[in-house]
């Protein structure tokens, strides 16, 4: 065993882990690199094995879209496209020769699209298809879906502009629009996964350069890009077992290298404290060689001694950040359930890398790595030591003020809707020709609810009664043996308030048709809210929490602190949940932002990700400064001390993780869907929100509220943990023993 490490530390599992791993280094590293190597292949094999769809399996909408498809071969949750088309002043579609032209050209979109179902004002006579003015008409096309990407119109859709690219009625062009190509912000590219991960990769890199001054600052970037592929080993068999979705890889490439960064960061700040103490005898301020030239058995022990007290912490928190991920497999959503699956791998192999291959490359060259770095880095925050010192001298101040800024930012969350980003918002980055089409009907009065029509299947016999204020739509080719599909639309949007009303108007007409049943994209909507936000969700949450709080009571040796870090976590997510709101929503910030109007809703299944992956992560933060401030109250026996010290070392490498994962989420929004814009704002905006004013400010204000309260433990609750309550040390006489030993009490379990 080292002799520079302290009885405590050599004791802790993690420290016996590095130690391990140091003795084993050709092993490990033996061991990493065939990993990486074949995660390297998995990612690339993955690909084409994870899925595009959002399915609901067991929900009505679901089956009744899953039957229209299976029946008619479209249609049911893909919505159709839309040809426009706006006839010049003096005609409209009674005119002489416009019918025919309509129909021509019509006809020809049909064939570019082989087997999709139409229906048109000159194949039905149905006035449904024209304005008011009869100078605006339009086609509904369902081509036949391709579920291979995750466009499912994207072989459609060239083929059917292509085929009316030069057709003229009556002089005006024909525009094809749609609800699918409105989302997709006019492109069928954008960021890709590798774009968006080099992205945060560089600037990740120029966040640690900062922060280390030296080639150091590579190694948080090694550790990711041994954690990230390794990940892609289980993922790829996972392809085998269950459905994947393709956000997978957006997911555990950018959360991945986050997560990774932030606990090498940890670690590595900790082993260059340790070696700065090793190397001046133990005694604060005392004089110290340059840590390049650090003595082999002085940096070994900095080494153990880092993954005995950050490695402990590393491994709390990314088993906290994992439960919290796998929650997401508890809900009836396939695609949410696969991000939950990959989303846990991600951590718990960011721990591994973490606690053993990090501890190698530190014992082998670690000192090394400080060039060009000449004198001993500080460890300890100035800016973070200060804002902590005036945070405990006016705690009172800062959780109020805290509180009422979070109040502030939370407020909007009141008038939250959630449904698919209106048409309104999505056409403003749509094509030129998409946007027209739009522009064509929402300006004729036909409005955006005909791009996402209500589909109600029913016995080809009975007849639908249309509801007042509502254009239905049976063309008599839409009729398959016993089965019809009726269309059912109003001229709002159906994410509107309005729209909402006009499915349940459907709905309640329905009812009254003996084997009718209701499909199409807004019912499907409906069903997801339902399913991912009724009482399913409260058993997600209670696992999470029960899970944490059990997680954390044994971390940290204390019943309040887990207590206080899952209400800090709501404030947290409340607060990016008021800002999404508030921006997108709203439309706040959205135009100055991203060149859009207000989405009118946030995107269905956006909070529940949100949730999970800010929860993980903002614990994350939560264990790195509570841990500390344990180790430091359990050295100096002062509550005051511990958070001022436990700041001071933690702060700048929590805002230094979070300005990185603020990135990593700023690249992912460089899609050109909507909904991944709403998601990336939401990450980014809590994880600055959590990383400064929550953990920064209120979480030490109240531990310093509380005061000895915070380490509270019931007799009970230790027994049936198997953990010693935390208990300080008269202040002044251990804490003058620890300074003279050069010792540090692990707050860890025991």
């Amino acid at each position: 065993m080292d002799h520079s490490v302290s009885e405590s530390v050599r004791l802790s599992g993690t420290a016996r882990l590095a130690q391990w791993s140091v003795r084993h280094r050709w092993l490990v590293i033996a061991l990493w690199v065939v990993l990486a190597l074949a995660g390297a292949v998995a990612a690339s094999q993955s690909s084409s094995r994870l899925s595009f769809t959002f399915d609901l399996p067991g929900q009505p909408a679901f089956e009744t879209n899953s039957a229209i498809v299976s029946r008619f071969g479209s249609g049911g949750d893909n919505p159709p496209l839309v040809a426009v088309v706006h006839l010049p002043a003096g005609a409209n579609v009674d005119s002489p020769g416009v019918e025919r032209r309509l129909a021509a050209a019509f006809d020809s979109a049909a064939k570019a699209l082989p087997g999709a179902r139409t229906a048109s004002y000159p194949a039905t006579h149905d006035r449904a298809f024209v304005s008011a003015d009869g100078r605006t008409t339009f086609a509904l096309l369902y081509p036949v879906p391709d579920f291979t990407s995750s466009d499912p119109y994207s072989k459609a859709l060239p083929a059917l502009t292509r085929s009316l690219a030069d057709v003229r009625v009556a002089g005006a062009p024909v525009h094809v629009t749609g609800a699918s190509v409105l989302a997709s912000g006019g492109s069928s590219s954008g960021n890709s996964v590798l774009a968006e991960t080099l992205f945060a990769g560089v600037a990740a890199l120029v966040v640690l350069a900062v922060v280390f001054g030296s080639l150091l600052a590579l190694l948080p970037l090694l550790i990711a890009a041994v954690a990230i592929p390794s990940a892609f080993v289980v993922i790829y068999a996972l392809t085998y077992a269950t459905t994947m979705s393709t956000l997978v890889q957006n997911i555990v490439a950018l959360v991945g290298l986050g997560v990774a960064i932030d606990y090498a960061l940890l670690v590595v700040t900790r082993w260059r404290e340790e070696l700065a103490r090793n190397t001046s005898g133990g005694t604060p301020g005392g004089a110290q060689t340059p840590l390049r030239r650090a003595a082999p058995e002085a940096n070994r022990g900095a080494v153990i001694a880092s993954a005995g007290t950050a490695g402990s912490s590393v491994v709390f928190s990314g088993v906290t950040v994992a439960v919290s991920l796998a929650a997401l497999a508890l809900t009836p959503v396939p695609f949410l359930r696969s991000i939950g699956l990959a989303g846990m791998l991600i951590p718990l192999f960011s721990i591994g890398v973490s606690t053993t291959l990090l501890p190698v490359v530190l014992d082998a060259i670690g000192p090394r790595m400080e060039w060009p770095r000449k004198k001993p880095a500080s460890t300890t925050s100035r800016m973070w030591t200060a804002i902590a010192t005036w945070v405990v001298a006016h705690r009172v101040i800062a959780a109020a003020g805290s509180l009422a800024v979070l109040g502030l930012l939370i407020a909007p969350l009141a008038g939250l809707n959630l449904g698919e980003p209106q048409a309104k918002a999505t056409a403003s980055t749509a094509s030129a020709d998409a946007k027209a089409g739009f522009r064509l009907l929402d300006t004729s009065g036909i409005g955006a609810g005909v791009l996402r029509p209500t589909e109600v299947l029913t016995p080809a016999a009975a007849t639908y009664p249309a509801p007042r204020g509502i254009t239905v739509a049976a063309p008599p080719a839409w009729q398959r043996g016993s089965l019809r599909v009726v269309d059912a639309w109003s001229p709002a949007d159906p994410s509107s308030a309005a729209g909402k009303d006009t499915l349940s108007a459907v709905r309640s007409a329905a009812a009254k048709v003996p084997g009718a049943r209701i499909g199409g994209s807004p019912a499907q909507d409906a069903d997801f809210i339902d399913a991912l936000y009724g009482p399913n969700v409260v058993f997600i949450i209670a696992a999470i929490v029960i899970l944490t709080v059990l997680l954390l009571t044994r971390a940290l040796r204390s019943v309040w602190l887990p207590v206080k870090a899952l209400l800090l976590n709501a404030m947290s997510l409340a607060a990016a949940f008021g800002v999404l709101t508030f921006v997108w929503q709203q439309g706040h910030a959205t135009q100055t932002l991203f060149n859009a109007p207000a989405t009118g809703a946030v995107t269905l299944w956006v909070p529940l990700a949100v949730f999970a992956l800010l929860f993980g992560l903002s614990m994350d933060y939560e264990v790195f400064i509570l841990t500390r401030i344990n180790e430091e109250y359990a050295t100096s026996g002062s509550t005051d001390k511990a958070v001022i010290a436990g700041i001071g070392h933690t702060g700048r490498l929590v805002t230094s993780g979070a300005l990185i994962l603020f990135l990593a989420f700023v690249a992912l929004g460089g899609v050109p869907q909507t909904d991944v814009k709403i998601l990336s704002t939401g990450l980014a905006a809590g994880i600055i929100l959590d990383a400064t004013i929550i953990r920064g400010i209120l979480a030490p204000a109240l531990v310093a509220l509380l005061g000895r309260f915070n380490w509270w433990m019931p007799t009970w609750v230790a027994r049936a943990l198997r953990i010693r309550p935390l208990v300080a040390p008269d202040p002044g006489h251990d804490a003058a023993t620890a300074s003279s030993t050069g010792s540090r009490p692990t707050p860890g379990p025991q």
